[in-house]
Protein backbone atom coordinates (compact mmCIF):
# COMPACT_ATOMS: atom_id res chain seq x y z
CA UNK A 1 0.00 0.00 0.00
CA UNK A 2 1.30 3.52 -0.77
CA UNK A 3 2.85 5.10 2.32
CA UNK A 4 0.73 8.28 2.24
CA UNK A 5 -2.57 6.84 1.05
CA UNK A 6 -5.54 8.84 2.35
CA UNK A 7 -3.44 11.77 3.61
CA UNK A 8 -4.08 15.39 2.63
CA UNK A 9 -0.65 16.95 2.09
CA UNK A 10 -0.01 20.67 1.65
CA UNK A 11 3.31 21.72 0.10
CA UNK A 12 4.36 25.38 -0.18
CA UNK A 13 6.74 26.62 -2.84
CA UNK A 14 5.80 23.61 -4.95
CA UNK A 15 6.19 25.08 -8.44
CA UNK A 16 9.82 24.04 -8.81
CA UNK A 17 12.88 22.63 -7.12
CA UNK A 18 12.62 20.85 -3.78
CA UNK A 19 8.95 21.72 -3.33
CA UNK A 20 8.01 20.21 -6.67
CA UNK A 21 10.03 17.06 -5.91
CA UNK A 22 8.22 16.69 -2.59
CA UNK A 23 4.82 17.17 -4.22
CA UNK A 24 5.68 14.55 -6.85
CA UNK A 25 6.92 12.07 -4.25
CA UNK A 26 3.83 12.55 -2.07
CA UNK A 27 1.58 12.04 -5.10
CA UNK A 28 3.44 8.85 -6.01
CA UNK A 29 2.83 7.58 -2.47
CA UNK A 30 -0.93 8.02 -2.77
CA UNK A 31 -1.40 11.39 -1.05
CA UNK A 32 -3.97 14.00 -2.00
CA UNK A 33 -1.53 16.82 -2.74
CA UNK A 34 -2.42 20.49 -2.51
CA UNK A 35 0.44 22.40 -4.09
CA UNK A 36 0.88 26.11 -3.40
CA UNK A 37 3.13 28.82 -4.78
CA UNK A 38 3.07 32.56 -5.42
CA UNK A 39 3.94 31.87 -9.07
CA UNK A 40 0.51 31.03 -10.46
CA UNK A 41 1.61 30.18 -13.99
CA UNK A 42 4.39 27.78 -12.96
CA UNK A 43 2.33 26.36 -10.10
CA UNK A 44 -0.70 25.60 -12.25
CA UNK A 45 1.50 24.05 -14.93
CA UNK A 46 3.13 21.80 -12.34
CA UNK A 47 -0.23 20.81 -10.86
CA UNK A 48 -1.66 20.02 -14.30
CA UNK A 49 1.32 17.82 -15.11
CA UNK A 50 1.13 16.04 -11.77
CA UNK A 51 -2.64 15.87 -11.56
CA UNK A 52 -3.01 17.61 -8.22
CA UNK A 53 -4.76 20.70 -6.87
CA UNK A 54 -3.06 24.10 -6.94
CA UNK A 55 -3.74 27.15 -4.78
CA UNK A 56 -1.96 30.49 -5.01
CA UNK A 57 -0.28 31.35 -1.70
CA UNK A 58 2.22 34.06 -0.81
CA UNK A 59 3.49 32.59 2.46
CA UNK A 60 4.53 35.93 3.97
CA UNK A 61 0.97 37.29 3.77
CA UNK A 62 -1.32 36.47 6.70
CA UNK A 63 -4.39 37.25 4.58
CA UNK A 64 -3.33 34.62 2.05
CA UNK A 65 -3.06 32.00 4.79
CA UNK A 66 -6.49 32.97 6.13
CA UNK A 67 -7.97 32.54 2.67
CA UNK A 68 -6.17 29.23 2.23
CA UNK A 69 -7.44 27.97 5.59
CA UNK A 70 -11.01 28.68 4.51
CA UNK A 71 -10.46 26.56 1.37
CA UNK A 72 -8.41 23.80 3.03
CA UNK A 73 -9.53 23.58 6.67
CA UNK A 74 -7.96 20.19 7.41
CA UNK A 75 -4.63 18.61 6.53
CA UNK A 76 -2.59 15.61 7.59
CA UNK A 77 0.80 16.87 6.42
CA UNK A 78 2.08 20.42 5.89
CA UNK A 79 5.47 21.05 4.31
CA UNK A 80 6.72 24.60 4.80
CA UNK A 81 9.20 24.68 1.94
CA UNK A 82 8.75 28.11 0.30
CA UNK A 83 11.75 30.34 0.87
CA UNK A 84 14.18 32.80 -0.69
CA UNK A 85 17.91 33.47 -0.45
CA UNK A 86 17.75 37.23 -0.97
CA UNK A 87 19.76 37.00 -4.18
CA UNK A 88 16.82 36.34 -6.52
CA UNK A 89 17.15 39.74 -8.19
CA UNK A 90 20.94 39.62 -8.45
CA UNK A 91 23.96 40.36 -6.29
CA UNK A 92 22.96 42.19 -3.11
CA UNK A 93 25.04 42.80 0.01
CA UNK A 94 23.88 40.36 2.68
CA UNK A 95 26.88 40.37 5.00
CA UNK A 96 26.38 41.62 8.59
CA UNK A 97 28.07 44.96 7.87
CA UNK A 98 26.52 46.06 4.59
CA UNK A 99 23.08 44.42 4.41
CA UNK A 100 20.21 46.90 4.48
CA UNK A 101 17.47 46.49 7.04
CA UNK A 102 14.86 46.15 4.28
CA UNK A 103 16.81 43.38 2.53
CA UNK A 104 17.18 41.62 5.90
CA UNK A 105 13.47 41.96 6.61
CA UNK A 106 12.46 40.79 3.14
CA UNK A 107 14.23 37.45 3.62
CA UNK A 108 12.75 37.04 7.09
CA UNK A 109 9.22 37.91 5.95
CA UNK A 110 9.26 35.00 3.54
CA UNK A 111 11.37 32.45 5.39
CA UNK A 112 10.67 33.14 9.08
CA UNK A 113 7.19 34.69 8.97
CA UNK A 114 6.12 32.28 6.24
CA UNK A 115 7.13 29.27 8.30
CA UNK A 116 5.48 30.67 11.44
CA UNK A 117 2.22 31.23 9.55
CA UNK A 118 2.48 27.80 7.94
CA UNK A 119 2.97 26.11 11.29
CA UNK A 120 0.07 28.03 12.80
CA UNK A 121 -2.15 26.94 9.93
CA UNK A 122 -0.97 23.35 10.28
CA UNK A 123 -1.76 23.19 13.99
CA UNK A 124 -5.25 24.53 13.40
CA UNK A 125 -5.77 22.13 10.48
CA UNK A 126 -4.64 19.10 12.47
CA UNK A 127 -5.70 19.60 16.09
CA UNK A 128 -9.32 18.44 15.69
CA UNK A 129 -8.04 14.96 14.84
CA UNK A 130 -5.03 15.38 17.12
CA UNK A 131 -2.51 13.97 14.67
CA UNK A 132 -0.36 15.10 11.76
CA UNK A 133 3.11 15.90 10.50
CA UNK A 134 4.65 19.34 10.06
CA UNK A 135 7.83 19.37 7.97
CA UNK A 136 9.86 22.56 7.81
CA UNK A 137 12.57 22.88 5.18
CA UNK A 138 15.49 24.69 6.78
CA UNK A 139 19.05 24.45 5.48
CA UNK A 140 22.60 23.53 6.32
CA UNK A 141 22.91 27.33 6.53
CA UNK A 142 20.65 27.24 9.59
CA UNK A 143 23.27 25.22 11.47
CA UNK A 144 26.41 27.25 10.72
CA UNK A 145 27.31 30.87 10.10
CA UNK A 146 27.22 32.13 6.50
CA UNK A 147 29.15 35.44 6.38
CA UNK A 148 27.84 36.62 2.99
CA UNK A 149 24.25 35.49 3.52
CA UNK A 150 23.48 36.65 7.04
CA UNK A 151 19.72 37.08 6.62
CA UNK A 152 19.29 33.70 4.96
CA UNK A 153 21.33 31.89 7.59
CA UNK A 154 19.53 33.63 10.46
CA UNK A 155 16.13 32.87 8.97
CA UNK A 156 16.95 29.20 8.49
CA UNK A 157 18.26 29.00 12.06
CA UNK A 158 14.98 30.50 13.23
CA UNK A 159 13.11 27.78 11.34
CA UNK A 160 15.20 25.13 13.09
CA UNK A 161 14.38 26.53 16.52
CA UNK A 162 10.71 27.24 15.83
CA UNK A 163 10.26 23.66 14.67
CA UNK A 164 11.35 22.45 18.10
CA UNK A 165 9.03 24.93 19.80
CA UNK A 166 6.09 23.73 17.72
CA UNK A 167 6.95 20.10 18.47
CA UNK A 168 7.00 20.73 22.21
CA UNK A 169 3.83 22.82 22.16
CA UNK A 170 1.87 20.15 20.32
CA UNK A 171 3.13 17.45 22.68
CA UNK A 172 2.10 19.56 25.68
CA UNK A 173 -1.43 19.74 24.32
CA UNK A 174 -1.57 15.97 24.14
CA UNK A 175 -1.71 15.94 20.35
CA UNK A 176 0.17 13.49 18.15
CA UNK A 177 1.16 16.33 15.85
CA UNK A 178 4.85 16.06 15.01
CA UNK A 179 7.17 18.81 13.77
CA UNK A 180 10.60 18.16 12.27
CA UNK A 181 13.05 20.12 10.13
CA UNK A 182 15.12 19.08 7.12
CA UNK A 183 18.50 20.74 6.53
CA UNK A 184 19.73 20.24 2.97
CA UNK A 185 23.11 21.52 1.85
CA UNK A 186 23.74 22.45 -1.80
CA UNK A 187 20.88 20.84 -3.73
CA UNK A 188 20.74 21.05 -7.51
CA UNK A 189 17.67 23.22 -8.04
CA UNK A 190 16.96 26.10 -10.48
CA UNK A 191 18.35 28.52 -7.87
CA UNK A 192 21.88 27.38 -8.77
CA UNK A 193 21.56 27.74 -12.54
CA UNK A 194 22.76 31.38 -12.79
CA UNK A 195 25.98 30.39 -11.01
CA UNK A 196 26.53 27.17 -12.93
CA UNK A 197 25.77 28.39 -16.44
CA UNK A 198 25.49 26.11 -19.44
CA UNK A 199 28.88 26.38 -21.10
CA UNK A 200 31.85 24.07 -21.24
CA UNK A 201 32.96 25.15 -17.77
CA UNK A 202 29.71 24.11 -16.05
CA UNK A 203 31.10 20.81 -14.75
CA UNK A 204 34.20 22.53 -13.38
CA UNK A 205 32.07 25.13 -11.61
CA UNK A 206 30.01 22.35 -10.08
CA UNK A 207 33.14 20.58 -8.86
CA UNK A 208 34.45 23.74 -7.24
CA UNK A 209 31.19 24.45 -5.45
CA UNK A 210 31.11 21.00 -3.80
CA UNK A 211 34.86 20.58 -3.31
CA UNK A 212 34.48 20.71 0.49
CA UNK A 213 31.60 18.20 0.55
CA UNK A 214 32.85 14.69 1.43
CA UNK A 215 30.60 13.06 -1.19
CA UNK A 216 31.86 15.58 -3.79
CA UNK A 217 28.50 16.27 -5.42
CA UNK A 218 25.31 18.28 -5.17
CA UNK A 219 22.27 16.79 -3.53
CA UNK A 220 19.23 16.05 -5.67
CA UNK A 221 15.70 17.35 -4.94
CA UNK A 222 14.43 13.77 -4.97
CA UNK A 223 16.73 12.93 -2.06
CA UNK A 224 15.14 15.67 0.04
CA UNK A 225 11.71 14.46 -1.06
CA UNK A 226 12.50 10.91 0.08
CA UNK A 227 13.23 12.21 3.56
CA UNK A 228 10.00 14.23 3.54
CA UNK A 229 8.03 11.11 2.62
CA UNK A 230 9.47 9.29 5.60
CA UNK A 231 8.60 12.17 7.96
CA UNK A 232 5.10 12.43 6.52
CA UNK A 233 4.43 8.72 6.84
CA UNK A 234 3.30 6.67 9.80
CA UNK A 235 6.80 5.20 9.95
CA UNK A 236 8.05 8.26 11.85
CA UNK A 237 5.38 8.69 14.52
CA UNK A 238 7.94 8.78 17.37
CA UNK A 239 10.08 11.47 15.71
CA UNK A 240 9.34 15.05 16.66
CA UNK A 241 11.51 18.10 17.24
CA UNK A 242 14.30 16.50 15.23
CA UNK A 243 16.62 18.15 12.70
CA UNK A 244 17.73 15.97 9.81
CA UNK A 245 20.84 16.98 7.87
CA UNK A 246 21.14 16.03 4.22
CA UNK A 247 24.55 17.40 3.33
CA UNK A 248 26.79 14.75 1.79
CA UNK A 249 28.75 14.53 5.03
CA UNK A 250 29.62 18.23 5.15
CA UNK A 251 28.89 18.68 8.86
CA UNK A 252 30.35 15.34 9.92
CA UNK A 253 33.75 17.02 10.32
CA UNK A 254 35.34 20.44 10.11
CA UNK A 255 38.46 22.15 8.83
CA UNK A 256 40.18 20.83 11.97
CA UNK A 257 39.14 17.23 11.36
CA UNK A 258 42.01 14.81 10.66
CA UNK A 259 42.52 13.88 7.01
Amino acid sequence: MPRLSGKICVVTGAARGIGRAIAEAFHAEGATVIATDKDVKAGQAMATTLGCRFERLEVSREADWQGFEAKVPTADVVVNNAGITGFEEGAVAHDPEHATLEDWRHVHRVNTDGTFLGCRYAIRAMKARGTGSIINVSSRSGLVGIPMAAAYAASKAAIRNHTKTVALYCAQQGWRIRANSIHPAATLTPMWEPMLGSGAEREERMRRLVADTPLRRFGEPGEVAALAVMLASDEATYMTGAELSLDGGLLAGSAAAPG
